[in-house]
C-alpha cells in the first residue's frame, strides 16, 4: 500500500510540472513542432531527477555516530535506466529528423518551394502614384506613433504603444496599425477588464496619425501583452492544441476599422522540420476572441499579412542558391542568387507585395532583378533589371547630403517615365525625414534631392531629360479647362509661384514664374476662363503652360 502511495505521489508530481510546463511554453502536440520534442525531453529529465530523488531518500541511512548518511544502490534504480534510454532515443529521433528535413538532403525539394514568374517592369508597374507610396519606415511610423500617444493625456500613464507597426492598405490607403498595450503588470491589474481602449493608426503617405479608440466596453481583450488565458498565444492554443502557430502573427483591421489578429499556422512541406511555408490562417478577433479558422487559399480580401516577409525572402533565397543542389551552393556556387540585405512593401492590386533586389551570393555590388512577392498568396514575380543594389543607391543618395549628415532609409522601387527608380527618405540623427531623394536604377550616380515629394520628382524628371532619357514634350502633358476659382501667390525658396484651383477640379496647380513663359498668370483674376496643360504631381501639379 505504501509502495502504491509512493508511486501516485510521483505520478502527480510528474503530472503537475508537465501542467506547469505545457502552460508556459505552450509546445503544439504536433510532431513536426520541434518545441514538442523538446518537451517530450523535459519532462524525461523532469521524470528522472524526480525518481532519482525519490529513490535517493529511500536510501538515506542514519546512524548514530555520523548522522544521516546516503547509501545509494544503484541495482534498486534501475527505472532511471529505463528513463534515460528514452531520453536518448528521442533525442536520437529529433536529431535524424533534423538531417532528414534539412537542404542537405532535400535541395531540390527546397528550391522547388516558390513558383516564380517572370514579368514586364513597366507592363506590372504603373507610374508612381504619390498619394499611395508610403513615405515612412517603421523607426519613422514609430515616433509618430509615441508622439501621438504623449498627447493623450487621459492614456499615456496606463499605456504603451506597442512595437508592431503593421503595413496594410486600409480603404485603399497604405497605413500601420499597432495597438497599445499595458505599461506595466500594476497598470494590467487596474485596466484588464476593460481592455485596451485604442489602436494607433499612421497614414503612410500623408503622415497623419490618429488614435482610434474603441466603443466603450470593445477594449482588445486578447492580445500578445495579456496575462494568463487572455494572452494571445495561450489562447490559440487552448482552442488549436495541434497547430504550429508562426512567431509573427500580425495586427491587422478589417474596412470597417475592427481590430484582428492574423494567426499563421505554419506547414512543414520536407521530412519532419523542413520546408515550411503557411497552410491555414486563423484569424482571432481582437476584442471577443472569437476566431475562424481558414485554408490559406480563402483568407478573406481585406487582409494584407499571411507570409512574413522574412519567410518570403527565405524561400525565394532557397530558390536562387539551391539551382544546382546543396554542394554547388557551398562550392562552386555558380548560377547562385540571393536577396539583398533588406526589402520594403509597395502596395499594388489591393494587397501588400515585399519587394527586394536581387544580386550574386558573390558579394558584388549590381543587380540582376528584382522580385516582389504578395504577403497574402505567396505569389512571386521577377523583374530582370540590372542596376546598383539598394545599398550603393542609399550611399549615392547620402552623398549629395554628407553636410548634413542624413541617413537614407532602404528604398522603394518606383517606376517614373517607365525608368526603374529608387525612391528613399533622408533622415536626420533624430529620425525625422528631412528629404527624399530618387536614384536611377541603372545609372545610381543620377540622383534627385527635394524637400518635398513634388520637388524631388520635379528635379528627377529634369534630370532624366537633361540626360536624354526622357523628354517632358507636349504628348506628355495633360490640358485642362475652367474657371478660376482660386488664385494665390506664395513664395517658395525665394521664387514666387502662383497656387490656383478651377472649377469641376478638386485638384490644385502650380505656376512656377520662374519659367518666363508662365509668367502670364499673374495678368488673370477669380472668375476669368483659363487653359492648362500640367503634368500630374504630388500634392500639387506643376502647370507647363497657359494657353
Amino acid at each position: 500500500m505504501k509502495k502504491i502511495t509512493r508511486n501516485l505521489i510521483f505520478f502527480l508530481i510528474a503530472i503537475a510540472v508537465a501542467g506547469i510546463l505545457y502552460y508556459i511554453y505552450l509546445p503544439a502536440a504536433n510532431i513536426h513542432s520541434a518545441n514538442c520534442w523538446f518537451f517530450v525531453m523535459g519532462l524525461l529529465l523532469v521524470c528522472m531527477a524526480v525518481y532519482a530523488v525519490r529513490k535517493a531518500g529511500r536510501q538515506l541511512v542514519f546512524r548514530d555516530d555520523r548522522g544521516l548518511r546516503l547509501n545509494l544502490d544503484f541495482q534498486e534504480m534501475k527505472g532511471l535506466k529505463y528513463l534515460g534510454i528514452a531520453l536518448l532515443a528521442v533525442l536520437a529521433a529529433y536529431l535524424v529528423g533534423s538531417v532528414l528535413s534539412s537542404p542537405i538532403v532535400n535541395a531540390g525539394k527546397y528550391q522547388s518551394l516558390l513558383t516564380i514568374e517572370e514579368r514586364n517592369f513597366s507592363e506590372d508597374i504603373q507610374e508612381a502614384d504619390y498619394n499611395t507610396i508610403p513615405l515612412l519606415d517603421k523607426d519613422s511610423a514609430a515616433i509618430l506613433g509615441n508622439r501621438k500617444m504623449g498627447s493623450l493625456v487621459d492614456m499615456v500613464s496606463q499605456f504603451e504603444v506597442s512595437g508592431d507597426y503593421t503595413q496594410i492598405n486600409y480603404q485603399g490607403a497604405p497605413v500601420r496599425v499597432t495597438p497599445l498595450v499595458y505599461a506595466s503588470p500594476i497598470k494590467w491589474l487596474t485596466n484588464q477588464s476593460r481592455g485596451i481602449p485604442a489602436y494607433i493608426l499612421i497614414d503612410m503617405a500623408t503622415q497623419d496619425t490618429e488614435c482610434i479608440k474603441l466603443p466603450q466596453g470593445e477594449g482588445i481583450k486578447y492580445s500578445k501583452a495579456e496575462y494568463f488565458n487572455r494572452n494571445l498565444y495561450r489562447h490559440l492554443r487552448f482552442r488549436y492544441p495541434t497547430y504550429i502557430f508562426d512567431d509573427q502573427l500580425f495586427f491587422e483591421i478589417d474596412e470597417e476599422g475592427t481590430p484582428y489578429w492574423v494567426c499563421p499556422v505554419k506547414k512543414f512541406n520536407i521530412g519532419l522540420f523542413g520546408g515550411q511555408t503557411v497552410g491555414r490562417v486563423v484569424l482571432c478577433n481582437a476584442v471577443t476572441g472569437e476566431c475562424v479558422d481558414y485554408a490559406v487559399e480563402d483568407v478573406p480580401q481585406w487582409v494584407d499579412k499571411v507570409y512574413s516577409a522574412e519567410l518570403l525572402t527565405r524561400l525565394y533565397d532557397y530558390s536562387g542558391i539551391l539551382k544546382h543542389g546543396y554542394l554547388n551552393s557551398i562550392l562552386g556556387q555558380r548560377d547562385c542568387l540571393q536577396s539583398t540585405n533588406g526589402y520594403n512593401y509597395i502596395a499594388l492590386n489591393d494587397d501588400v507585395w515585399v519587394y527586394s533586389g536581387v544580386t550574386s551570393v558573390s558579394g558584388d555590388q549590381s543587380n540582376v532583378g528584382f522580385i516582389l512577392m504578395n504577403q497574402r498568396t505567396m505569389e512571386t514575380r521577377f523583374y530582370k533589371i540590372e542596376g546598383a543594389i539598394e545599398d550603393s543607391a542609399m550611399s549615392s543618395a547620402e552623398g549629395q547630403v554628407q553636410n548634413l549628415g542624413y541617413v537614407a532609409t532602404f528604398p522603394l522601387l518606383l517606376n517614373i517615365a517607365d525608368e526603374p527608380t529608387y525612391f528613399m527618405a533622408l533622415k536626420d540623427a533624430s529620425g525625422l525625414v528631412k528629404k527624399y531623394a530618387m536614384v536611377n536604377v541603372q545609372k545610381y550616380q543620377w540622383v534627385a534631392i527635394g524637400d518635398t515629394i513634388q520637388e524631388c520628382e520635379k528635379n528627377y524628371s529634369e534630370l532624366l531629360d537633361t540626360n536624354g532619357i526622357v523628354s517632358r514634350n507636349a504628348d506628355s502633358l495633360k490640358e485642362i479647362s475652367g474657371r478660376l476659382t482660386a488664385l494665390a501667390p506664395v513664395v517658395l525658396e525665394g521664387t514666387t509661384h502662383y497656387y490656383l484651383c478651377l472649377s469641376g477640379s478638386e485638384d490644385i496647380f502650380d505656376v512656377d514664374l520662374s519659367n518666363e513663359e508662365l509668367i502670364g498668370i499673374i495678368r488673370y483674376q477669380t472668375g476669368d476662363q483659363i487653359t492648362l496643360a500640367y503634368t500630374e504631381g504630388y500634392g500639387l501639379h506643376p502647370v507647363k503652360e497657359l494657353r
